[in-house]
């Protein structure tokens, strides 16, 4: 990818990210190390404005509709490319930003695709962030077996770690990790009928069904 074409769409997901935060400051955006590393600058965004993907009144910049689309599409390419070097290439938290901010650029709508489907199409990024959805997410597709999947597709003796729990709901998501039920935990299926019974280290538990449906792993020997 050309460096004009990167700065472009490190200034459009940025004003995204930003907007998430409340915020609509080109001088904050600006102050972004990623940004400064993409060799963006004012000259990037009134071309940007220019072509019709930003508009800008003071130091408020927003997106247009195209400008939208264009900001929605990178950070899914960036969201997932942290997904898949955190979870499924254990990159450390470390280098993951910095990995992901280089590997997102390389990524085809097709392999970005391809991508959420084998994590299993997960709701967010390793912070908490989240992904937007893509047609593959909304389409079933039997081309490609998901490495995440959902806990319940595991069978008895299976073991399994897990990935993300989609749960909106903070009182669940305390009361899981209180009981140990978090990202990165190991979890064995001692039994699926008539009742769900997992375990973590030494702790057997019974799930409820809903939060079965929650709870996605990668299937570990």
């Amino acid at each position: 990818m050309a460096e004009h074409d990167k700065a472009v769409e490190e200034v459009l997901e940025f004003i995204w990210t930003q907007r998430e935060k409340g915020s609509d400051s080109i001088r904050q955006i600006f102050a972004i190390e990623e940004v400064a590393e993409a060799h963006a600058d004012m000259k990037t965004v009134e071309e940007m404005k220019k072509n019709g993907l930003v508009s800008i009144e003071g130091d408020s910049i927003h997106l247009t509709q195209r400008g939208e689309s264009l900001a929605e599409a990178a950070v899914r390419r960036h969201r997932l490319a942290e997904r898949l070097l955190s979870e499924v290439l254990s990159i450390g938290e470390e280098e993951i930003e910095k990995n992901a901010c280089s590997f997102e650029h390389t990524l085809s709508p097709e392999v970005t695709d391809s991508i959420c489907t084998l994590l299993g199409h997960p709701p967010t990024c390793p912070h908490g962030l989240a992904i937007p959805r893509g047609k593959c997410c909304v389409k079933v597709s039997g081309e490609l077996k998901p490495i995440v999947q959902q806990l319940s597709v595991l069978d008895a003796g299976d073991r399994g770690r897990i990935i993300f729990i989609s749960s909106k709901s903070h009182m669940r998501l305390d009361r899981l990790g209180t009981l140990g039920i978090v990202p990165g935990s190991i979890v064995k299926v001692n039994q699926k009928r008539p009742a769900f019974v997992i375990q973590i280290g030494e702790t057997t538990l019974a799930l409820d069904p809903e939060i079965i449906k929650e709870i996605y792993v990668k299937r570990v020997e």
